[in-house]
């Protein structure tokens, strides 16, 4: 899970560099927010609870497969931020040890 959470967090550090974005406490759990947020939007339309807006089945499993990957994103650019061993967290709460 290391090597993951790493990649995550080279990509957003060269993101926000690039658009100018400063990381800090405040936004790391405001995006993780945000991201939770676009996944239920996402959510919605599929079971008929929003407007779809013109997309198509195909559109809107891409659209949760995406929500859910930045989702997972930021829930590691989080822990990483904070300094969590979400391994040792895993293990205490779901009782395996995560090969990721």
């Amino acid at each position: 899970m290391c090597d993951l959470m790493a990649q995550f967090e080279a990509a957003s550090q060269n993101y926000a560099q690039v658009h100018g974005v400063n990381r800090d406490s405040d936004w790391f759990l405001l995006k993780l927010l945000e991201e939770v947020g676009e996944l239920a939007q996402v959510s919605n339309r599929i079971s008929g609870r929003s407007r779809r807006k013109g997309l198509s089945d195909a559109d809107l499993r891409q659209a949760m497969e995406d929500e859910t990957a930045d989702l997972l994103g930021h829930v590691l650019l989080f822990a990483h931020h904070h300094g969590l061993n979400l391994e040792d967290a895993i293990e205490r709460k779901w009782r395996f040890r995560p090969g990721l």
